[in-house]
């Protein structure tokens, strides 16, 4: 994950409701996943919809990252197509593991994008 973590990467909005962020990095989508914290890592990286690892803090473990989303559109509808194809089905939290959370007080009410 440190080769993901240390590229320069410009994310966007994707105004999904789980898979909140998005970036094309040399033709992958990559995508982070908004976790139920603090049952859980606050972010899941997946690229091309496989799961790379958990995150924190993203400022500080990505330092790379331009993350001011706010000052760039977000992505387009074709785009955000495009990206959560791969992701379906992996909105709960563990579900890339084939455990995906149904507790109370994690992500059971964030099913899918």
């Amino acid at each position: 994950m440190s080769e993901h973590l240390a590229r320069a990467v410009v994310w966007q909005r994707t105004e999904a409701p789980v898979f909140v962020l998005a970036a094309l990095v040399d033709g992958a989508w990559w995508v982070l996943r908004l976790n139920g914290f603090p049952d859980h890592p606050p972010y899941t990286l997946f690229v091309t919809g496989a799961v790379v690892g958990d995150m924190t803090d993203l400022r500080t473990t990505a330092p790379a990252w331009d993350l001011d989303v706010a000052a760039r559109p977000a992505v387009t509808e074709d785009e955000r197509a495009e990206l959560l194809a791969p992701l379906h089905g992996l909105g709960p939290y563990g579900s890339e593991k084939g455990r995906p959370c149904d507790g109370d007080w994690c992500c059971a009410g964030r099913v899918g994008a």
